[in-house]
């Protein structure tokens, strides 16, 4: 039952929209359809100019004054945007050092060298410096979704990267990210840290908020939400989240 819930929130990437890929014009229009029902969250990995390419921009002009009712997560909850004054402002960022970021690229470097996980042949930029976050992207940011999908089905390569990296680097948070990436942040910092403070800024109790992700496995990306006690609901793609939305809305009306 979702009568009681007061804040969705979502991953973005296999959850909204296939990997860095723009929202499905049916996403877009369910993603409305929720705002006029109860305020939505999206919270990932991405930078926010990723949100804004991927989601925002392909919002309907019906959004309008509902985009106040949206709140953006962008690199794990390191940072949160709201909609004001016809504009998106920062509320927070929890970046990282600039003697941080060095360690963090140095180290993700060095061992996926080691390990053989560092390809010659790659789509855009392995290495990115999201400020609050350090992304290691193992066929680059714009590889295609087949491609990246292929490289590590298990997800074996990048728990043996996560490893590998946390252990030269025990004072930041490093995780698996999307299907060929691994993140660091600040101690601390991941999605849960997010969801906390989603919950601090807004009242609205933890209780009271639902997230629907596609890695949710314990190990996944989403899985602090699900372990610091939030309800949660597992997605294999945007097709299923489509699904849940309609039920969801069908229920509340």
């Amino acid at each position: 039952m979702t009568t009681n819930v007061r804040l969705v929130a979502f991953d973005l990437d296999d959850t909204l929209a296939p990997s860095k890929a723009p929202l499905n014009p049916r996403m877009a229009e369910l993603l409305v359809e929720l705002l006029d029902v109860v305020p939505v969250c999206v919270i990932s990995g991405g930078q926010f100019g990723q949100f804004e390419s991927q989601l925002v921009a392909n919002l309907p002009a019906s959004a309008g004054d509902k985009l106040a009712r949206l709140h953006l997560m962008p690199t794990c909850g390191t940072q949160y945007y709201r909609y004001e004054n016809d504009g998106w402002t920062q509320v927070y960022a929890e970046n990282l050092t600039d003697e941080q970021k060095a360690e963090a690229q140095a180290a993700l470097e060095a061992e996926a060298k080691r390990l053989g996980l560092w390809e010659t042949e790659t789509f855009g930029p392995v290495l990115e410096d999201r400020g609050s976050q350090i992304t290691f992207s193992a066929l680059g940011q714009a590889a295609p979704v087949d491609i990246k999908s292929a490289w590590d089905p298990d997800g074996a390569k990048k728990e043996l990267l996560r490893a590998a990296v946390a252990e030269r680097l025990p004072e930041l948070e490093v995780r698996s990210g999307g299907s060929t990436s691994v993140d660091i942040t600040r101690k601390g910092i991941d999605k849960a840290y997010g969801m906390n403070r989603l919950a601090e800024l807004t009242g609205i109790a933890q209780d009271d908020m639902l997230f629907v992700g596609d890695r949710l496995d314990e190990g996944g990306n989403d899985y602090p939400v699900k372990a610091m006690g939030i309800d949660t609901v597992a997605v294999h793609n945007w097709h299923d989240t489509a699904t849940f939305i309609e039920g969801f809305l069908a229920e509340r009306r």
